[in-house]
């Protein structure tokens, strides 16, 4: 059986290319499902793949075995990251929505044929996957195509920091892009989980809308009360948690300072700093600059990646299988995604739809259409 499949490749010669490639597909083992794929968001880790660091404005069309594709720049220290990479073609798509169209002969196969799922385990920009049954979450025929297919990256990841904070005995925190989809989920659940949390936008007009939905804590961090207004936050909350998906630049450093001065004002001083341990978490790279830090706050502070499938494996099974419940009870709900535009498979390799949803704007999320009845 055929599957059209998006890959990504990086090439000698400095460019990477994006694809749709004809691939065969196995037929489902005993513990497997075979989905026809309906609808796939992209996400920020899914432009990490397609496009890596390569220069968006300098994309160009051109085709592939009579297939769309488009061809970018690599600048040289991109390049060099990137080296593993030249030669390999990779499939895109970290998660996905479709139909169960056949299964293997197992009983969690079995139960899932002729259902919607929601799926993980990448390759899902295309038009059938092959995927172990553990791999989907079974939803009711009332959650449409397009609610099911964000049912992990931003769900997951959103409870993964109210575990990690849990885990780490910490009682508030600090988010940054936090007008993005999974920006919102984190604020319904902390609304609901009773947990303080701290949001850092960039606009006024994020502001606003942050506000609007009931979150106490909202700042522009382009605001030249920010670091004022981010201290008295840190006070009135008590956060030393702080997760960052901008990367580059200095927010990590002014939240880790403000932190520090938040801390002293209710701690004794000491030449050594506050001994209020400080983690912040990055765990995306909007700014793909260096992230550049200080120090200024004393000894006992951490910076470290945070990336969701490792978080999993420390988890444990009992407390990932209670965020996969959570998720389908409130994919309608806490866990809903609102999406800016849907572009069907076969259109998402022009350059005018790739530098759309190529440019990493907060609150913009394009969903791939494989199917209909997704759209």
């Amino acid at each position: 059986m055929k599957t059209l499949q998006m890959q990504s490749c990086v090439h000698e010669d400095a460019t990477i290319e994006c694809a749709l490639v004809e691939t065969n597909i196995k037929e489902p083992g005993p513990d497997e499902v075979l989905v026809a794929i309906e609808a796939s968001p992209i996400n920020p880790s899914d432009l990490g793949l397609m496009f890596g660091a390569a220069d968006l404005a300098s994309a160009r069309q051109t085709e592939r075995n009579g297939q769309p594709a488009i061809v970018l720049d690599v600048p040289p220290a991109a390049m060099r990251a990137m080296a593993p990479r030249v030669g390999h073609w990779m499939p895109v798509g970290n998660e996905a929505s479709g139909r169960v169209v056949a299964a293997g002969q197992g009983d969690a196969a079995q139960a899932l044929l002729g259902k919607r799922v929601g799926m993980f385990g990448g390759e899902m920009y295309a038009t059938y996957r092959c995927v172990p049954a553990t791999q989907c979450l079974a939803f009711p025929e009332s959650i449409s195509a397009a609610q099911a297919a964000s049912c992990f990256v931003n769900p997951m990841t959103a409870l993964g920091f109210m575990e990690t904070r849990d885990m780490e005995g910490q009682k508030a925190m600090v988010h940054t892009a936090a007008a993005s989809n999974l920006g919102q989920m984190l604020i319904r659940l902390c609304q609901a989980d009773g947990i303080p949390l701290v949001n850092i936008v960039r606009s006024d007009e994020h502001v606003a809308l942050l506000r609007a939905m009931g979150a106490e804590w909202v700042l522009n961090s382009q605001s030249d009360a920010f670091m004022n207004d981010l201290i008295d936050a840190l006070v009135a909350t008590g956060a030393t948690l702080a997760f960052d998906a901008i990367g580059g630049g200095r927010l990590v450093n002014r939240i880790l300072t403000a932190m520090e001065l938040a801390a002293a004002k209710s701690g004794p001083w000491s030449r050594y700093g506050s001994e209020v341990p400080k983690q912040a978490y990055i765990y995306g790279q909007l700014d793909l600059g260096a992230t550049e830090l200080t120090r200024g706050y004393g000894w006992v502070w951490s910076v470290s990646g945070w990336l969701l499938t490792p978080f999993m494996n420390r988890a444990g099974t009992d407390r990932v299988a209670r965020m996969r419940k959570r998720v389908v009870n409130e994919i309608d709900t806490t866990f809903a995604s609102h999406y800016s535009s849907h572009t069907p498979l076969a259109q998402a390799l022009t350059v005018a739809a790739a530098q759309e949803y190529g440019a990493r704007r907060t609150g913009q999320k394009t969903l791939l259409v494989m199917a209909d009845s997704a759209a």
